[in-house]
């Protein structure tokens, strides 16, 4: 066997050891061997049973493959199982730990393995190729290791503390936009469970869109699945698709997030954030929506980035509206960072620390208020069964989270050391490369200091002042105006303003 491939398999064997040696159980004949099933039975998942045989923690006892040929077969000395006989194997062979040896599969289809798989009671673990990890392509020290959520955070998980929501959202007709994005696949994941009559997807993004609407036809088979493919920006397109699916929930998760992109792309940033807003909200008014729930963000908060302030003029509008609705109750949910979200810190370190770091922070000391996204879709959705109108809900996460130390736990989850003036020897350096533009070193939930209990002691719902209709309406205006003509110059002069106004407007109020 080549020198660089015994060296890969060392490195494996180190990364996915179990954590302290597991009391042998009753199918576990030789010890402290953690009896491990293999998913996989190709060429990944052979070469993995191979370097394991002989492994003083980890044992190997069986394959599982969705591959009907191989089933019943003995490959790399152990047989072969399907899928559904899984959870017998676990019981009978006392395994404890399942590793996906699919390296070719999609990231949906490891994401759904891994779901169903731990169910089982077993940590799930994803294996790049061996090719990968010889040629140093692969993700490797921190993709064989699962990262538990709370351990970055600091502080224990909410999302088991928040009251179920299955009532509120069975049988009903809910459309999701921005369906395809971090926020809206999960409220989508989460809404699918609770049995609605009709699940509408709408995304600009094709790519996305096909990909949640296939996970979701595998998750809720008897769920009415319908992707739509379009702009929140399209009155016809959304007023349409309201009226004659009948919706009666609206989930805007739809927005363009990213601090740095939005403040180089000014408009569209604008275009998508607030005309996107105000397009679904009023179209949700006229087809006369039960329910309205706009996802916000702490950046909205006295917002120095274009972005933020393209959140807080869409809470604004939402606030408008709010007050003179009928029949539709309009809400919104603000909360911080999303762990795991597309462009946090989790996937942007994990791809550092694979690559040898360094990991790159804005600033030392810059923290940041962080929630995992099951908590935050959780919120989301229960922000819709306690709104009362107008309602802005944000979440008790404790302290702010130095980012710095988030960089750390994930440094030490992958089985690294960091590399720094005490530790020239480390693994892994942190280099600080300065505040992008628009970003601020501390972040802020709420405006002002008045906040009103609910139903959960973890929820609280803020109350905040807004522009007047009329000031609103001027504002929408000038904004159309700089968003049709694109002139930056003008959107810029014209949020300073009007934020700054809303704010004076929100500090009177208090």
């Amino acid at each position: 066997m080549p020198q660089s491939l015994l060296n890969a398999l060392r490195r494996l064997r180190a990364r996915i050891a179990p954590g302290a040696a597991r009391p042998a159980s009753a199918g576990d004949a030789t010890g402290d061997r953690l009896p491990v099933l293999i998913y996989g039975a190709g060429q990944t998942g052979q070469q993995l049973a191979t370097a394991l045989r002989h492994d003083a923690r980890l044992r190997p006892v069986a394959f599982a493959d969705d591959e009907p040929r191989l089933r019943g077969l003995t490959v790399s000395g152990l047989r072969v199982h399907a899928p559904d006989e899984i959870e017998d194997l676990v019981a009978r062979q006392g395994i404890g730990r399942i590793i996906l040896a699919m390296p070719g599969a999609s990231e949906a289809t490891r994401t759904r393995l891994t779901r169903r798989l731990a169910a089982t009671g077993c940590e799930v673990h994803a294996l790049p190729s061996f090719a990968d990890m010889v040629t140093g392509r692969a993700v490797t020290p921190y993709e064989s290791r699962p990262i538990d959520p709370t351990k970055l955070l600091g502080r224990d998980a909410l999302e088991n503390e928040l009251p179920g929501v299955t009532d509120a959202y069975a049988g009903r007709r809910i459309l999701v936009t921005g369906a395809g994005g971090s926020i809206g696949a999960e409220l989508c994941r989460q809404i699918a469970s609770c049995a609605p009559k009709t699940l509408v997807l709408l995304d600009h993004a094709e790519h996305a869109l096909f990909q949640i609407e296939r996970e979701l036809r595998d998750l809720a088979p008897e769920v009415e699945i319908m992707p739509i493919l379009g702009s929140v920006c399209e009155p016809a397109l959304v007023s349409v698709l309201m009226q004659a699916r009948k919706i009666d929930v609206v989930l805007h998760a739809a927005a363009y997030k990213h601090v740095p992109m939005v403040e180089a792309n000014a408009i569209e940033g604008m275009r998508n954030n607030v005309i996107g807003t105000r397009t679904v909200a009023q179209a949700a008014q006229d087809a006369g929506v039960e329910r309205f729930i706009l996802v916000s963000t702490d950046k909205a908060v006295r917002p120095t980035s274009v972005m933020g302030a393209s959140k807080r003029f869409a809470e604004m509008i939402v606030q408008d509206l709010a007050t003179r609705a009928t029949r539709t109750r309009f809400s919104m949910v603000r909360f911080g960072n999303v762990l795991g979200s597309s462009g946090s810190v989790i996937p942007t370190f994990s791809e550092q620390i694979a690559r040898g770091g360094p990991v790159t922070l804005t600033h030392a000391d810059v923290t940041r208020y962080f929630m995992t996204i099951p908590e935050a879709v959780r919120l989301v959705l229960l922000a819709g069964t306690i709104a009362r109108g107008g309602d802005l809900f944000v979440l008790d996460m404790g302290a702010p989270v130095r980012v710095r130390d988030i960089a750390l736990r994930m440094i030490e989850a992958a089985g690294l050391t960091l590399r720094d003036a005490d530790n020239p020897d480390g693994d892994i350096g942190i280099e600080v490369v300065g505040l992008r533009p628009g970003e601020k070193l501390h972040e802020e939930l709420l405006i002002g200091s008045d906040m009103l209990t609910t139903p959960h002691p973890r929820i609280l719902r803020a109350q905040e002042g807004h522009l007047s209709e009329i000031e609103l309406a001027k504002a929408l205006r000038s904004l159309s105006e700089a968003i049709e003509t694109r002139d930056v110059a003008l959107l810029r002069s014209i949020l300073a303003q009007w934020i700054e106004q809303g704010n004076d407007e929100e500090a009177m109020n208090d």
